[in-house]
């Protein structure tokens, strides 16, 4: 609890940092648009509220609350005092479902309300850009109700619009990677027309030939351990279909035509997106209810073999013995933190991936000092006068979606049982995380291929 109120002072903290419309900065901040520190404040409260959710579901937690005299169900009792709180709902998975229940509401309901907002000069753009300390106040609201929610089929219910919200994330999640590939090629290529080109181009091979050394090295492992001769055929067809999905995408991003359409993309990107299709693999490989073709990580580490379910559905777990921190679901949580920073002060220049994020060219942080106040204070740029650089909507509608990929990564992607006590592995989450890798391999694809079949618009 101690530490949920000192979330809350963080936030109100940060609340005064950006209080009006036209966000203030510290002096020790670089500075940025009015767009870009918008988009960083909604990007704290989503990661505040992933901060306790993972505080919330922390192993040994609900055991903890026990202890405190006369506060859980169940729990130690002070002569007098009757335990009315249920700590099982307040921890581990249940607690999750419900504070990202609430994130995603916050987040839908500005989606909604953002719709057609064209420059700062609507009404509605004050609210996006001001009032951070009601707009925490909503969130906290939210999310009290939430925990109101009883038990039942909410869960259930929810697990499947995690899953289908979770599926888009990944796609975005990707776009973002792809984003991220092709303006660190551009950066090391002009970097290498400056001088000191032998290098650079060192350093750009270097780091192409990693990435592609460690994709194909899991392509190996996941032959070795998620295979069986006589089983595991989903695996095998998973493993070979992505194998050879990259190697067409890295073909392409170096042919000579689109080449000349883009002559920033090439290997760097191709492979950088191999890799994290190798772990959008291994992470549906991990949701396997068939043990035998899902070991788990620690035996492999130690070398102890796993022992086999009888059957292909994996023993129910319950929430105690329920493994919540393994290896997939930690990289996941890194690399949604790094997608999360990234979407608030991107600066892209590749008008392909801008189109697909609904955002203009070179919008983020910004060299460009803003001369301090009258009261010393640094200001953000108000730059959207004449027109909004992202789409609100959208970008709320990406943080909706991302609110419900932190559900199912903090949670293994695990279904809760009929018991609605218990969690799962499930053969759903396998083809979300599946399909996500294949559509996101589509999307890559036609950022390459897009300037060559729509040459009547300007991928420049």
């Amino acid at each position: 609890m101690g530490a949920c109120l000192a979330l809350g002072s963080l936030a109100s903290c940060a609340s005064c940092l950006c209080g009006s419309a036209s966000c203030l900065l510290s002096s020790c901040c670089p500075s940025a648009f009015n767009s870009t520190v918008s988009r960083l404040a909604f990007s704290f409260l989503l990661l505040l509220g992933t901060l306790v959710s993972v505080i919330m579901i922390l192993p040994g937690m609900e055991e903890h609350l026990k202890q405190i005299p006369g506060f859980c169900l169940g729990g130690t009792s002070i002569p007098g005092i009757d335990n009315k709180v249920n700590c099982d709902i307040i921890v581990g998975y249940k607690s999750v479902y419900r504070m990202c229940f609430a994130m995603a509401c916050f987040f839908f309901l500005f989606f909604i309300v953002m719709i057609r907002v064209r420059s700062s000069k609507d009404p509605r753009a004050a609210i996006q850009n001001g009032f951070w300390f009601f707009k925490f106040l909503l969130l906290v609201g939210i999310t009290v109700g939430a925990f109101f929610i009883p038990d039942g089929i909410f869960n259930t219910v929810w697990f499947y619009f995690g899953m289908v919200g979770s599926f888009f994330f990944i796609i975005i999640q990707l776009i973002l990677l792809v984003d991220f590939a092709h303006s660190w090629s551009q950066s090391w290529l002009e970097k290498a027309e400056e001088g000191n080109s032998k290098f650079w181009f060192a350093a750009l091979l270097t780091v192409t030939f990693v990435f592609y050394a460690l994709a194909f090295t899991a392509v190996v492992l996941f032959y070795v351990f998620y295979t069986q001769p006589d089983d595991c055929t989903e695996h095998k067809v998973f493993i070979s279909l992505n194998f050879i999905f990259c190697i067409i995408v890295s073909i392409v991003a170096i042919l000579p035509k689109v080449q000349d359409a883009q002559p920033s993309s090439g290997l760097l990107q191709a492979s950088f997106i191999s890799l994290y299709t190798m772990y959008i693999t291994w992470s549906a490989m991990s949701n396997n209810p068939n043990r035998k073709c899902n070991p788990s990580l620690l035996s492999l580490v130690q070398s102890i073999p796993s022992t086999p379910a009888p059957g292909p559905a994996a023993p129910t777990q319950a929430p105690g013995n329920t493994q919540w921190w393994d290896a997939q679901g930690i990289v996941g949580l890194i690399i949604f933190l790094f997608c999360t920073l990234y979407a608030s002060i991107r600066s892209s220049n590749n008008a392909t991936v801008n189109k697909l994020m609904q955002t203009e060219e070179n919008q983020g942080l910004t060299n460009d000092f803003e001369a301090a106040g009258e009261d010393g204070v640094r200001r953000a740029t108000d730059n959207e006068e004449e027109g909004v650089t992202y789409n609100y909507s959208f970008f709320h509608f990406s943080l909706f979606l991302a609110s419900l990929y932190i559900m199912m990564t903090l949670t293994n992607w695990y279904m809760p049982d009929t018991n609605y006590e218990a969690m799962q592995t499930s053969m759903p989450a396998v083809w979300v995380k599946i399909g996500s890798s294949w559509f996101g391999l589509g999307i890559f694809l036609w950022t390459l291929v897009a300037p060559l079949v729509l040459t009547n618009r300007d991928f420049s």
